[in-house]
């Protein structure tokens, strides 16, 4: 027996603690940005991100409200995605109180910055993978705003790159669940996919699945 939930009859709340129990694990976005006089530097996570498009590479994360994050991309059109990793998890939280605008993020949590290459707003010093964008396109839907920008530099730590990208395994990716839960990488699945062959065999047959753990 299932337990239903209907949207129109919840409280709006209640219906986003129950979609961010069920869209899990979602990836972090720590978002680095600047104030338009460059007097504060301001960092915070964003639990909504994904990739929007490769060619050009765009990226997107969301904004519940007028956050700071939001604001500063309006009005300078840059902001950069420091990658969280689970090593940084208490500075993560840390950033995530809603501070006024004049606060940087960075001082109050003691996080080390360094410039980036391309944009004003700097990177977390200790995050393995940055990407430097500037903005693309903004589109407020309900009660939240979808900023999406275009990838103008990338850099990763040398020591997080196996075969000439990113590794899951040493970059130890953090994620947010439902409530204050946080997910780690935990067990990797290893599976190929399934070329298309005309005519079709009755049955996919047996498709190996392999599984390691990441130390």
């Amino acid at each position: 027996m299932r337990v239903d939930f209907d949207p129109e009859a919840m409280p709006g709340a209640d219906f986003y603690r129950f979609l961010t129990s069920v869209v899990i694990p979602r990836p972090i976005a720590w978002i680095s940005t600047v104030t338009p006089d460059g007097s504060t530097e301001n960092l915070a996570p964003h639990s909504f991100f994904s990739i929007a498009s490769t060619d050009p590479p765009i990226v997107q994360f969301t904004s519940i409200g007028r956050k700071d994050s939001l604001r500063n991309v309006e009005d300078t059109g840059e902001f950069v995605v420091n990658f969280s990793s689970e090593p940084l998890l208490q500075l993560i939280n840390a950033t995530a109180t809603d501070f006024p605008r004049s606060v940087s993020e960075f001082d109050f949590a003691g996080i080390d910055r360094e410039p980036s290459l391309r944009v004003r707003p700097p990177r977390v010093a200790a995050s393995p993978v940055v990407l430097e964008c500037r903005s693309h396109t903004t589109l407020r839907m309900g009660n939240s705003t979808l900023v999406f920008g275009r990838v103008l530099h990338a850099a990763v730590h040398e020591d997080h790159i196996v075969e000439g990208r990113p590794g899951s395994a040493r970059l130890l990716p953090l994620t947010k669940l439902g409530g204050d839960e946080w997910g780690t990488l935990g067990e990797v699945l290893h599976l190929s996919r399934i070329p298309y062959e005309e005519p079709r065999p009755q049955g996919l047959g047996t498709v190996a699945v392999t599984a390691s753990r990441c130390a």
